[in-house]
């Protein structure tokens, strides 16, 4: 394959968690602007960046990792929350506007996943909750506990390849059931 034929396929799944949890009124106004560049406007700017040669293609695709918290808010962390919801809308609009030319977009929504910055949201919602750890851990999901990351994976190789050439404009859970709507 020359690089003049090369499929595209951009997949971004960098983002930035809560940091320090609190409320709205307290956030620092620094980190709400860190957390939106990073969760949506790098999503942004990198879709912006690979359609010009999707579009020459005649065929591209686009994956974004949101999270379950684009789908429903959770307390104590609105910046990641609002960032979420956002690029899941992001994807959206570029669903529409790129359908007809090969392109698909289309994001992942995963659940509470064992990451270091997830590490941190546990033990403090915990602590908020008076529960221990592992308690609270384990019922995050009705499948109990977390996903790993490589939960993940496979729904995102799936978006990306020929086989989901009808899929676009979708936000899909991937979170042990914890929104089945």
């Amino acid at each position: 394959m020359t690089a003049s034929t090369r499929r595209v396929a951009l997949v971004t799944g960098a983002g930035r968690g809560i940091g320090r949890a609190s409320a709205i009124a307290e956030f620092r106004d620094v980190f709400w602007d860190e957390t939106l560049e990073l969760n949506l406007t790098a999503p942004y700017l990198l879709s912006k960046a690979a359609l010009p040669h999707m579009r020459e293609q005649g065929w591209g695709r686009i994956v974004t990792v949101a999270s379950i918290n684009g789908r429903i808010p959770s307390p104590f962390s609105g910046a990641y929350v609002a960032s979420k919801h956002g690029v899941i809308g992001l994807m959206r609009v570029l669903a529409l506007e790129h359908a007809s030319e090969g392109i698909t977009v289309n994001c992942v929504c995963p659940g509470p996943v064992r990451t270091r910055v997830n590490d941190a949201r546990i033990a403090f919602d915990a602590q908020r909750l008076g529960r221990t750890t592992e308690d609270y851990e384990q019922g995050l999901t009705p499948i109990g506990g977390r996903l790993e990351p490589e939960d993940i994976a496979p729904m995102v190789v799936y978006l990306a390849s020929d086989a989901a050439r009808m899929i676009t404009g979708q936000a899909y859970n991937v979170d042990g059931g914890v929104n089945m709507a």
